[in-house]
């Protein structure tokens, strides 16, 4: 049997607020067994940006990410944001350390590749050292990823937070029994997006399917969907979207299988 490890994704509108990071970090404490975090941090990054005279230009929710905007978001991100929630993880007795995909190599990506959009500096996951993460699991230590990866020629690449928890969770699925929890704004996928009591507490590929054709499940959640599938596909056990601080009830949200 596979020891278990849990791989909770939570974005920037958590960690960047105070009082909501306190309650996160107290919570994902509280987690049992081996644990990552994987972090965003664009609304730091996009206001320290515009401090310093850097227009933010998004397409599609995705940051262009030109040579100015590359150094603001590894300051925010591998720097600020990252070493923030590690201090705060020690303060409730969780021995973190803080990494970037290029730190111990552990996530290798391609530049995203111009085409009628040119997002700069932004990365597509290639690879993820499973072994280095592991020997820090095994060790006692939890890893903290910011959404930063590496070409392998040297360069720094912003990557979507998702996609590295997802990444990350698909390559530790051989040697855990991988839950993967991504914290949004909603208790969950909503039979009614205007209702929070109205979690669909389980979805399956069939369910999806269903949820689609009748349009319960539209627009942004879509992809979200798609990448836990592709998770489960690949060999992560669980994927639950929820909020970040209901990360200790372990019934809440909504639930992806298989």
């Amino acid at each position: 049997m596979k020891d278990s490890l849990t791989i909770i994704k939570v974005g920037g509108k958590i960690v960047e607020d105070e009082a909501a990071l306190r309650r996160l970090l107290a919570d994902f404490s509280g987690i049992k067994g081996r644990k990552l975090l994987v972090h965003g941090g664009g609304r730091s990054a996009t206001k320290l940006a515009s401090k310093l005279g850097v227009a933010t230009k998004m397409v599609d929710g995705r940051r262009i990410t030109d040579d100015a905007m590359l150094r603001i978001v590894t300051m925010v991100y591998g720097g600020l944001v990252n070493k923030n929630i590690v201090a705060g993880l020690q303060s409730v007795g969780v021995n973190a350390i803080g990494l970037t995909g290029a730190d111990m190599n552990v996530v290798l990506s391609g530049r995203r590749p111009a085409g009628v959009v040119d997002y700069g500096w932004v990365g597509d996951v290639k690879s993820v050292d499973t072994g280095a993460l592991s020997m820090l699991l095994e060790n006692g230590y939890c890893p903290v990823i910011a959404p930063l990866t590496h070409d392998g020629c040297g360069h720094l690449l912003n990557t979507n937070a998702d996609t590295m928890a997802g990444e990350a969770a698909k390559s530790l699925s051989g040697r855990y029994d991988v839950e993967l929890v991504y914290c949004f704004e909603k208790a969950g996928v909503l039979y009614d997006e205007n209702d929070e009591g109205s979690v669909i507490p389980v979805i399956t590929p069939a369910e999806y399917d269903r949820l689609k054709s009748s349009g319960v499940v539209s627009g942004g959640m879509i992809p979200k969907l798609d990448n836990a599938f592709a998770c489960v596909s690949k060999g992560v056990s669980r994927v639950v979207i929820t909020r970040a601080d209901l990360i200790a009830n372990n019934g809440a949200g909504t639930k992806i299988v298989g």
